[in-house]
């Protein structure tokens, strides 16, 4: 079976537009409409590089998201939290067993329902990322 791209449903162009997908061959590929040119973008090009931009959210944030997930978990003890350092420290492993599993639909249809939705141009280049709830600097707080 082919890799699915991570984050069908959640993509829209730069005029707000939905991204849809089609396969190549074997290859998932999101799907620009580029002026009534449909441009055909591999979506693991897309798909890492939000999981890069995430990737940068989360580093030094660590601690604090280790926290609040101990907490939303109500499992607040320190051996609940070292695991989610030690899973959150392997962020490029998770990220890569997510490329390959995908994200369930059920769980798409959350993150869009909760307003996480990516923006990219006909290049196939992320140029916004909204993530609702994410963790500001610590200046902003």
């Amino acid at each position: 079976m082919a890799r699915q791209p991570l984050f069908s449903g959640l993509i829209e162009d730069e005029f707000g537009q939905a991204v849809t997908t089609a396969l190549i061959g074997t290859d998932p590929c999101y799907v620009v409409n580029d002026s009534g040119f449909l441009r055909h973008i591999p979506s693991e090009e897309v798909d890492r590089q939000v999981l890069r931009m995430m990737k940068e959210q989360i580093q030094d944030h660590e601690g604090s998201i280790a926290d609040q997930a101990v907490k939303m978990l109500g499992a607040d003890d320190i051996f609940s939290r070292a695991l989610i350092m030690k899973q959150l420290k392997q962020i490029d492993e998770q990220f890569e067993t997510l490329l390959q599993t995908g994200i369930p639909e059920e769980t798409r249809a959350y993150m869009g329902m909760a307003g996480f939705r990516i923006t990219i141009n006909v290049h196939g280049d992320v140029i916004a990322l909204n993530q609702p709830g994410t963790i500001g600097s610590e200046d902003e707080e």
